[in-house]
């Protein structure tokens, strides 16, 4: 494994864990701010270990597609990839709730929780081969 790679994994465990820790303490928006970055940076983690390049951006559908061009499929549906992407810029402004449409509560942040989970065990398993 690269040493860059082991960086944005160590990274994205930390968000996926404070986002764990956030939503324990019903702490909903930050908690889905980190699950977002946990998945972001996962995602990165397996780009940086299977790619010579990759461009900058937030967008995890983006990110999706930079990984099927370099031959790796993930478990990532695309409207999980619309949801993730949803979280990124409305998290960084303080106008209420990070979602457009509702308020989180703690079901979409398990839900978040979930999809960061296979993220992190995606990216563990293609990084450690």
């Amino acid at each position: 494994m690269k040493n860059e790679t082991r960086i944005w994994l160590k990274y994205a465990a930390e968000n996926f864990e404070s986002a764990k820790i956030l939503l324990d303490s019903c702490l909903y928006n930050p908690c889905l701010q980190n699950v977002q970055q946990a998945v972001e940076k996962a995602l990165k983690a397996i780009l940086v270990e299977t790619s010579s390049h990759i461009r900058k951006t937030h967008d995890i559908l983006e990110i999706k597609k930079m990984l099927l061009e370099n031959g790796v499929e993930i478990d990532l549906p695309d409207d999980e990839c619309d949801f993730l992407n949803s979280i990124y810029l409305p998290s960084k402004y303080p106008l209420g709730s990070i979602l457009a449409d509702y308020e989180p509560d703690e079901k979409i942040c398990r839900t978040g929780i979930e999809i960061a989970e296979k993220a992190m065990r995606h990216a563990d398993l293609t990084c450690n081969k």
